[in-house]
C-alpha cells in the first residue's frame, strides 16, 4: 500500500472470483471500470458502478427488511464475511443501533445458538484434543502476518449466559469487530481465538448437532498447561500483540491474569474493562461534588470478576493519584455477594481467595442485625457504612431497594449509584427510580442504556452508559502503538482519566457522567493517546519514535473503512 495525496493505492495480487470472496479486498459494486478490467470483473459484475454511500443506503434497507435482531445479527455477519469496508463503514453510519446488534445483547443469542446457526468459521479454533498440533495449527493461520491484537476467551462465562463452549468464538470475534469500529484496528491483523476445553453445559453435550468438542470442560493443571502452551507461542511468535483475555470464568479470569500481566502485554475487558470505565466514570462524578477518590466510602454489591475489578481498579487509583497506603485504600471498600457482606466468619468455603484484601474483620459488624443465615444484608451494609459510592454487578434485578437508595441518601448529600448490571431487566435499580428517591441528588450512570431521568425543576437528567466499549478499544490501541511490553495500572488509570476528562457533566451536571456511545470512536482515540504516553512514561514502550509523536502516530495507524485504488501486480497483496 501506498498514498498519493489523499488517495490510497493498493498493489493487489488476487483476480476474478478470487477478488470478489476475499472480504478484505473485495468492493462489490464499487469496483471502477478501469479496475473490473485489470482484474478480470466485468463480466463478474452488474455494469452500474456504486459509491459506498449507496451501497450502505442499499445494505442498510437490506437489514431493516429482517424482523429480529438475531436475523439482522445473522445479516451483519455474512456482510463482515463478504466485505470488510461495507460492513464496518455501515456500522460506523448507525453505531448506536447496531453495536447493540453485533455485541451485546443480541450476539448472546448467536452464541447460544452458534452450532445451529453455523455456516462457515472465522477466527482459530484451538481444541484441547488437538494440543499436540497446537503449534502447527497456530503458525498456519499466523506464519508471515504481523497481528497486533489476539482476543481469546475458553467461553466458560460468556456474557451473563454461562458455559457456552466453542460457540464463544462468537464474543471473541465481536470484540474484535468492536476493536475496529472503535478504535481503527487493522481487521487483517486481528485474531479471533476460542480455547475449546470442553464444556460442562448439558444442552450442548446432549446435541448432535454441537460442534465443539463433546466433552466435560478440562480442568486443574491438564487446563493450565493447555493455556500456558498457547501464551507461549504467543509469546515467541507475536511478542508485540495484545493478548485479550475474554469472558474466563471466575476461577480463572484474574488467576491468570495475574499470572501472565508481567510476561506479555494482556488484558482482561471483563476484570480491567469493567473497572475502567467505572472508575472513568467515578472520577466525573467527583469532579462534579468537588471531592476525592479516597474521600468516598464504597460499597460494591456483586463480588464476581467485574465486581473484585471494579474494586481493585479502583483502589489502584485512590492509591497512585491521591498518595494513600495500599492498606488504608483497601479499608474504603465493603463488597457484598451473595452471602451478604464479605467479612471474617463467612470462611474459605464462601471467601475465594482472590477477595482476601477487601475482607472485613468480625468486630466491627458486632452491633449491627444478621438473617437467619448469620449474613449481613445490603440494607445493614448502607446503613451503617452510609457509602458515597453505591456500585451494583449482582445481575439481581431491584437489589436496590427504594429503603436502600433512601438510606444512602440519608448519609450523603450527593450519592453516587451505579446499577450496572445488564441487560437492563437485571439492573440493581432503575436510574428512574433512584432519581425520583434522592429528589434529583444522585449521580447515575448504568451497564444499559436507559431515557433520561426527569429532575425535580422538569430538567432532563442524562443517564451515562457506563459501556465497557467507551474505553478498551482505546486501552487496546495505546498498548499496541506503544508496543509496549505489559498493560500496567498506570497505563489503564491514565487512560480512566482522559475519559473522565471528557465527561459532559464537568460542564453541565445534568449531562452524563460519560460522553455518549455516538462519540465512542474519538473518546477511544484520546484514551490510546494517554495510555501510549503513559507507555512512555514508565519507559516500558517498544517503539523508536519519541512521546512527541503519539497523537500523530495513532491517527496515522488508525484504520479507516475506505476504498482505495486498486493496481494489479503479481507480487501484491493478497
Amino acid at each position: 500500500m501506498f498514498q498519493i495525496s489523499s488517495e490510497l493505492i493498493f498493489k493487489v495480487a488476487l483476480r476474478g472470483d478470487t477478488l470478489l470472496t476475499s472480504p478484505r479486498w473485495n468492493k462489490g459494486t464499487a469496483f471502477t471500470k478501469e479496475e473490473r478490467k485489470d482484474f478480470g470483473l466485468t463480466g463478474r459484475l452488474p455494469s452500474r458502478i456504486n459509491t459506498i454511500d449507496e451501497q450502505c443506503e442499499r445494505a442498510y434497507d437490506q437489514l431493516r427488511s429482517r424482523e429480529s435482531a438475531i436475523q439482522k445479527n445473522s445479516f451483519l455477519q455474512s456482510l463482515k464475511e463478504q466485505n470488510w469496508v461495507l460492513y464496518y463503514s455501515l456500522l460506523s453510519r448507525h453505531l448506536k443501533e447496531l453495536t447493540s446488534i453485533i455485541y451485546t445483547p443480541t450476539e448472546a443469542e448467536a452464541i447460544e445458538n452458534y452450532s445451529h446457526l453455523f455456516r462457515r468459521s472465522e477466527g482459530m479454533f484451538l481444541s484441547f484434543p488437538d494440543q499436540d498440533t497446537m503449534e502447527e495449527d497456530f503458525l498456519e493461520q499466523t506464519r508471515g502476518k504481523n497481528i497486533e491484537l489476539i482476543v481469546c476467551t475458553d467461553a466458560e462465562a460468556i456474557l451473563g449466559i454461562g458455559d457456552q463452549g466453542v460457540g464463544g468464538i462468537g464474543i471473541s470475534s465481536a470484540k474484535s469487530a468492536i476493536y475496529t469500529l472503535l478504535a481503527g484496528i487493522h481487521p487483517a491483523k486481528a485474531l479471533s481465538v476460542t480455547l475449546d476445553v470442553g464444556t460442562d453445559n448439558e444442552t450442548l453435550l446432549n446435541d448432535h448437532l454441537y460442534v465443539g468438542w463433546p466433552s466435560k470442560r478440562v480442568r486443574g493443571v491438564e487446563y493450565d498447561k493447555f493455556i500456558d502452551k498457547f501464551v507461549q507461542l504467543i509469546r515467541k511468535y507475536q511478542p508485540h500483540c495484545l493478548l485479550h483475555f475474554e469472558d474466563f470464568g471466575v476461577s480463572n479470569a484474574q488467576r491468570l491474569l495475574e499470572l501472565y500481566r508481567n510476561e506479555h502485554s494482556v488484558f482482561n475487558d471483563d476484570i480491567q474493562g469493567t473497572g475502567a470505565v467505572t472508575l472513568a466514570a467515578l472520577m466525573a462524578a467527583i469532579g462534579v461534588t468537588k471531592s476525592k477518590l479516597a474521600d468516598q466510602r464504597y460499597v460494591i454489591f456483586g463480588a464476581g470478576s467485574a465486581g473484585l475489578g471494579i474494586a481493585k481498579q479502583v483502589r489502584d487509583a485512590i492509591i497512585l493519584i491521591d498518595g494513600v497506603s495500599r492498606e488504608e485504600a483497601n479499608k474504603k471498600f465493603y463488597l457484598v455477594d451473595r452471602f451478604g457482606l464479605i467479612k471474617q466468619s463467612l470462611g474459605p468455603n464462601k471467601i475465594r481467595p482472590a477477595l482476601q484484601e477487601f475482607v472485613r474483620p468480625d468486630e466491627e459488624w458486632s452491633d449491627v442485625p444478621i438473617n437467619d443465615a448469620g449474613e449481613v444484608e445490603l440494607l445493614e451494609v448502607v446503613r451503617k457504612v452510609r457509602p458515597t459510592v453505591l456500585i451494583g454487578c449482582s445481575t439481581k434485578g431491584g437489589a436496590f431497594t427504594e429503603r436502600v437508595v433512601r438510606t444512602m441518601k440519608e448519609g450523603c448529600e450527593r450519592p453516587i449509584i451505579l446499577p450496572l448490571s445488564n441487560p437492563s431487566h437485571l439492573v440493581e435499580v432503575d436510574p428512574k427510580d433512584a432519581n425520583d428517591w434522592t429528589e434529583g441528588m444522585a449521580l447515575l450512570a448504568t451497564g444499559s442504556p436507559f431515557p433520561p431521568a426527569k429532575m425535580p425543576n422538569g430538567k432532563d437528567y442524562v443517564i451515562a452508559e457506563c459501556n465497557n466499549a467507551l474505553i478498551y478499544p482505546g486501552l487496546g490501541f495505546g498498548s499496541m502503538l506503544s508496543q509496549s511490553r505489559q498493560m500496567t495500572d498506570g497505563m489503564i488509570i491514565a487512560g480512566a482519566q482522559r475519559l473522565a476528562a471528557l465527561s459532559p457533566a464537568l460542564k453541565d451536571p445534568d449531562s452524563g457522567l460519560l460522553p455518549d456511545f455516538q462519540d465512542a470512536p474519538a473518546a477511544n482515540l484520546e484514551v490510546a493517546v494517554a495510555v501510549a504516553e503513559q507507555a512512555f512514561d514508565e519507559g516500558i514502550q517498544g517503539v523508536r519514535w519519541s512521546r512527541e509523536e503519539v497523537r500523530a502516530k495513532a491517527e496515522e495507524k488508525q484504520w479507516k473503512p475506505l476504498y482505495g485504488k486498486y493496481e494489479y501486480d503479481e507480487q501484491g497483496a493478497k
